[in-house]
């Protein structure tokens, strides 16, 4: 079992709202890191190695975030150093839309992807024409569409395009009709839904065990590692440096297996 609380009552002494003003790249103390995440588990992560910065004699200052957007923005705009919530296919295609030049740092471990449902307790009792929500931008979509194609419910034309869409789904046997929801509001329409396709951080912090509680769910091979992001140069900040070594720490790894237990699994 997570210990979900004692994990989040720490988070407020220690991360910024991410509303907060100031504080970006270049402001206040040059020791001081600003990092982008989402909630869980890329903040708690990063808590359990703000020790180790200080230590260093870095400040880290994590800020918040409930969606995918804004952290590579701010990152790409200055205003924040680094962030640590995403994947390089959702990264590559970030990029190409909204032509940034962000880069992947460091991967640090991997959220299997997982199909959820409160009606029904298997993927073979899904009925025909029953509604299946999934992510609504190209990276988590096509990984959503992956996974039902690995479950045996979908066929796509071109099986290991990460990038596919519904328009590409060349078998449907059950009729299946998709909704393409933001990412965050999955685990609010999962009620309303037959299946919810839902990445593990908003998982986790929708309080479902993904080791328990998904019908089908990536295994361990899935190439969706999640990366620390920065601008071009951003990897020789010796700051940087300091925070890539204590991400991929034996620390960081024990702490990872131990917390999720199979539900994030490190990368390195």
């Amino acid at each position: 079992m997570i210990h979900r609380r004692l994990l989040l009552a720490t988070l407020p002494a220690l991360l910024l709202a991410a509303c907060g003003g100031g504080g970006g790249a270049g402001k206040g103390d040059g020791a001081t890191l600003t990092v982008a995440a989402t909630a869980v588990p890329h903040a708690e992560i990063l808590a359990q190695v703000k020790p180790v910065l200080a230590n260093e004699g870095v400040t880290l200052e994590v800020r918040v975030f409930n969606d995918y957007v804004q952290p590579n923005l701010q990152v790409d705009q200055g205003q924040i150093d680094v962030n640590y919530f995403e994947t390089k296919p959702y990264l590559d295609q970030f990029n190409r839309e909204r032509g940034t030049k962000l880069v992947p740092i460091a991967g640090v471990h991997v959220e299997p992807l997982g199909a959820y449902s409160r009606r029904w307790k298997t993927l073979a009792q899904l009925p025909r024409g029953a509604s299946v929500a999934i992510p609504n931008e190209p990276s988590n979509g096509g990984r959503a569409l992956q996974l039902l194609q690995k479950a045996g419910l979908i066929r796509l034309r071109n099986p290991t395009d990460p990038l596919a869409t519904i328009r590409d789904v060349a078998s449907n046997p059950k009729g299946l009709q998709f909704r393409e929801l933001e990412a965050a509001t999955l685990p609010r329409v999962l009620g309303e839904v037959d299946l919810a396709l839902i990445n593990t951080n908003y998982a986790l912090d929708a309080k479902l065990n993904p080791v328990r509680d998904a019908l089908a769910i990536e295994d361990k091979d899935s190439p969706y590692v999640n990366f620390l992001v920065g601008r071009p140069g951003s990897a020789d900040d010796p700051r940087v440096r300091k925070l890539v070594a204590a991400l991929r720490s034996p620390a960081t790894k024990a702490f990872i297996e131990r917390t999720y237990k199979g539900a994030v699994l490190p990368a390195f």
